[in-house]
C-alpha cells in the first residue's frame, strides 16, 4: 500500500464548495512531494464549526484507489 502524509487546512466557507459537489477532489502536496488527489467525501468525517484542520495519512491500493484517511497527532 502506498502512504501519503500532508498537512490539510479549509476554512467552513471553502468546504462549502466540497459539500455542495462543486469540487469533487481535493489535491494535496504530500511531505514526500508528491502531488496527491482524492474524493472530498473522505472529509466528510473530518469536519468540523472550523473547517478541516490537521495532519493526515492517506492510504491507497496498488491500483491507487483510496483505501482509508485518518488524522494523526501532530
Amino acid at each position: 500500500m502506498k502512504r501519503y502524509q500532508f498537512f490539510l487546512r479549509i476554512l467552513p466557507e471553502d468546504y462549502l464548495d466540497y459539500y455542495r459537489g462543486v469540487a469533487r477532489h481535493v489535491v494535496v502536496q504530500a511531505t514526500s512531494g508528491e502531488t496527491v488527489q482524492f474524493p472530498a467525501g473522505l472529509l466528510m468525517k473530518f469536519v468540523t464549526e472550523a473547517g478541516v484542520d490537521g495532519h493526515f495519512v492517506l492510504l491507497c491500493d496498488s491500483n491507487n484507489k483510496c483505501v482509508s484517511l485518518e488524522r494523526i497527532a501532530r
